[in-house]
């Protein structure tokens, strides 16, 4: 009955703040459509750039024709030279610059290697990526064509097929079909966003109590003398709001954005209560350290972009440096944000993440052990001073 209580009394600590509402309900409902809504184009298509062509050539019109027929770029403006050009740059009227040096087609003409520059604003890779692959595809193309007509000279049309592709290739891009950003993006960030809005409304609901019971976490209540029954009492009302927030990202925002979802429902369920139980605990062990309802936005919200970067999505795992990853293993959002990756992306079982599984399940064991130290220590000096 204990833990009842304490969960009706986190309840009601929670609705009656603004404050705490704010975190732990409108936050995880809110966040995930604004990432969601940003990256939904999934692709950037048509990114205006500007052409300087010194050579002025039938070949060169040719190769900007067919670049300017990408659905990656668009040709903005033609530069009678590069500073006009920079300047469209400077400007952000193009984010890319196409140079053809004058001697293009008679290099061409009489054997030679030829350039073509690309000028590319690095301010978004999204950008380069765009004017790189369009650039690279028609040049790529082009080549193949001068050397059949120019050097192999087929007798067929099939033959000149053949020279020109001489081993034909099939491209599929598994879990991400478009390629795109919000399919590789918004998956994970959906599980970052249930640990740090855990954090906040737990540090913020710690933070309050303190306030109200004169600096002590708990109030003088014959209901809060087991630290067990505190931690349990706390986090299954965290546990039964958060499966609701976690069932609406994995279908209402997944469907609504037609973002990746492979996984099996059940899988997922399996997986999210303990990835939020691992959150719940964790978050009344740094809770220990917030003295005001303020302090929360100074640890949490400080913590989310270092936390993301670490776990490996945003770039390999194995590229980070060993004590990076290492600390990484102290956070759930590590094992979390993988597995759901897999899970919604790939299409993997509870056996598939058995590791990251794993990991959770430790996190949790260790947490719950903490959380329970911390909360007996507040038990006894609360009952010191009531001695």
């Amino acid at each position: 009955m204990n833990i009842i209580k304490i969960w009706y009394d986190e309840l009601q600590t929670v609705f009656h703040d603004v404050g705490i509402i704010l975190f732990v309900v409108i936050l995880p409902l809110a966040y995930p459509l604004i990432y969601a809504y940003v990256y939904t184009p999934e692709v950037q298509r048509e990114v205006p750039v500007a052409v300087v062509d010194d050579s002025k050539s039938s070949l060169s019109r040719q190769f900007l024709r067919k670049v300017d027929a990408t659905p990656d770029v668009q040709i903005a403006a033609y530069c009678t030279n590069m500073t006009e050009a920079y300047s469209l740059l400077e400007r952000q009227d193009a984010y890319a610059i196409i140079h053809i040096d004058g001697d293009f087609a008679d290099a061409l003409s009489k054997g030679r290697q030829t350039v073509v520059g690309l000028y590319c604003n690095m301010m978004s890779m999204v950008y380069y990526k765009c004017a790189a692959t369009a650039c690279s595809n028609v040049s790529i193309a082009m080549n193949r064509q001068i050397k059949v007509e120019n050097y192999l000279r087929p007798k067929t049309k099939r033959e000149a097929e053949i020279m020109e592709t001489p081993i034909g290739y099939r491209y599929t891009s598994l879990y991400n079909p478009q390629g795109g950003y919000a399919a590789f993006m918004i998956p994970p960030i959906l599980m970052m966003i249930i640990q740090q809005s855990l954090f906040l409304g737990i540090g913020m609901s710690m933070g309050r109590s303190r306030e109200q019971n004169g600096g002590f976490v708990i109030p003088l209540d014959s209901h809060y003398k087991n630290s067990v029954e505190i931690v349990l009492g706390k986090m299954l009302f965290y546990l039964m709001l958060y499966i609701l927030h976690a069932l609406y990202a994995f279908i209402v925002v997944t469907k609504m954005f037609s973002l990746p979802q492979l996984g099996h429902y059940w899988d997922f369920i399996l997986f999210v209560i303990p990835y939020i139980v691992d959150c719940c605990f964790l978050g009344m062990v740094l809770s220990y350290l917030i003295h005001r309802r303020e302090d929360c936005m100074l640890v949490f919200v400080f913590m989310s972009l270092p936390l993301y970067f670490m776990c490996g999505l945003s770039w390999p795992g194995s590229a980070i440096p060993d004590w990076i990853r290492h600390l990484s293993y102290l956070f759930p959002s590590t094992f979390g944000l993988n597995a759901y990756m897999r899970i919604s992306g790939m299409g993997a079982s509870i056996s598939d993440v058995a590791f990251e599984m794993k990991g959770i399940a430790i996190q949790t064991a260790v947490y719950f052990v903490m959380a329970c130290l911390i909360y007996t220590g507040k038990i006894r000096k609360m009952l010191n001073r009531e001695v």
